[in-house]
């Protein structure tokens, strides 16, 4: 003791016994839980022992069953095989439309194409390049979806484009499985397929080139459009950026094909009310045309000194510029601008003949519906890629998928969104003195802007 004070440096302050005694009070429940389990361990091992030595079957390895339960047990525990499902509470999956589609009989293709607009090698082989992506983890409840049939699922959906609540019903799942099941095979796809929309180079970019020039356009590199998917109004958006010249609210898809109807490129996504003009601005191939990346081929020099590497066709609701050729449009016109005119459009109809058959066959995109704008925008790329691929495969597009029978029972046209009537084509004479006219006055106008 000093100066009447106690020395209390080796006590533990209030603050400090609790986290102690807590300390001292789990270690002594854990050593007298491994305590019982020891115990308990102990007399089973022992009445093991004691009904073995007991039992005596004749024929049977009493130990080896028992350890072949046991790995069982393990092999449960450990997810390696599925428990089955409490009947109580777990919604067993139904087979559907997917099982139908996996019976192999001679009505197996005509089936794929009608449901899922692709034929059953095409699907197996896209199936087995995602199955890394899309394979599912074993749980202790029930199988996980196989790849084909997710894949299958959410071509269904793009195909007739159904609500989330009829189409999963015909795969034999939720609603919340479908709505994951697209979302992984637009991601996927997007990742495995992307090169599917390039531009044509090499032996394809010379296939192209000369299929153009035996129309009648030389150095052509293809034709370019735009069309409106027709969506829901956004929430927290203003109506009148989406509303387009149909009033009807849209986003606006821009689009280049060849003569065989395969997409070349692709921008998506700007709001409805904006002009041709304005997204071909903003697209990604203004700039590459301005920096000379996209048009790289050796210049064609054309009668009348008129030199170009090459362009593309596009109808009037595009500026004339070097690299896009319109037609004239105007109300008076010489024999020979309205030839080019008629014949110009004729080969320009392969863009809109593209639309007709995606929209035709992909029915998520033909009428209004209501989704996530980043999604809708990523599945829109997906069918272009499937559309693609079709085209590779050369599995031929059904035409009756371009018809409907409406509440009346007329069967009538589908309804595509392209209200654009073509003039009568006059086929009759060459072409070539008033691609050359347009040529000229075209370059004429870019010299006398820039002046």
């Amino acid at each position: 003791m000093e100066g009447g004070r106690i020395d209390d440096r080796g006590r533990l302050m209030t603050a400090e016994r609790m986290p102690v005694a807590a300390a001292v009070t789990a270690v002594l429940c854990r050593c007298q839980v491994e305590r019982t389990m020891g115990r308990l361990k102990a007399q089973i091992c022992a009445r093991r022992r004691k009904a073995m030595q007991s039992t005596e079957v004749e024929g049977l390895d009493t130990s080896a069953i028992c350890d072949v339960v046991l790995q069982v047990c393990c092999a449960l525990g450990c997810g390696a095989m599925p428990r089955a499902p409490p009947w109580c509470w777990m919604k067993r999956r139904t087979g559907g439309a997917w099982e139908d589609l996996r019976q192999c009989d001679d009505a197996t293709e005509e089936s794929f194409r009608d449901k899922l607009r692709i034929s059953p090698s095409i699907l197996w082989e896209i199936s087995e390049a995602l199955s890394p992506f899309l394979q599912r983890r074993v749980t202790f409840y029930r199988e996980p979806l196989q790849p084909d049939q997710i894949m299958a699922y959410t071509l269904y959906r793009w195909a007739w484009g159904e609500t989330y609540e009829s189409s999963t019903c015909n795969f034999g799942m939720g609603k919340a499985a479908g709505l994951v099941a697209v979302r992984d095979v637009t991601a996927t796809l997007l990742t495995v397929y992307h090169e599917k929309i390039s531009w044509p180079a090499g032996l394809r970019k010379s296939v192209v080139l000369r299929a153009f020039a035996d129309k009648g356009f030389p150095n052509c590199h293809g034709c370019i459009d735009c069309t409106h998917i027709y969506i829901d109004k956004p929430a927290n958006t203003l109506g009148e950026d989406y509303y387009d010249r149909r009033h009807r609210f849209s986003v606006v898809a821009q689009v280049a094909v060849d003569l065989n109807l395969c997409m070349l490129d692709i921008f998506v996504g700007y709001l409805g009310s904006c002009h041709d003009v304005r997204i071909i601005h903003l697209s990604s191939l203004w700039p590459r045309v301005e920096a000379g990346k996209l048009f790289t081929r050796p210049p064609v020099m054309l009668p009348f000194s008129v030199q170009t590497n090459g362009y593309l066709l596009g109808d009037n609701g595009y500026p004339p510029s070097e690299w896009i050729v319109v037609p004239y449009g105007c109300t008076t016109q010489h024999p020979s601008e309205m030839r080019f005119d008629n014949k110009q459009k004729t080969v320009r109809g392969a863009v809109e003949r593209a639309f007709d058959i995606l929209k035709g066959m992909w029915r998520l995109f033909l009428r209004s519906h209501k989704t996530n704008m980043e999604t809708l925008l990523q599945q829109f790329l997906i069918v272009c890629i499937l559309h693609n691929i079709l085209i590779d495969a050369g599995i031929p597009c059904d035409n009756n998928l371009l018809w409907e029978v409406d509440g009346n029972g007329v069967r009538r046209r589908v309804d595509l969104g392209i209200q654009r009537p073509l003039r009568s084509v006059c086929m009759e004479s060459s072409m070539g003195d008033a691609l050359i006219l347009r040529v000229v006055r075209d370059a004429l106008a870019e010299r006398m802007s820039g002046m």
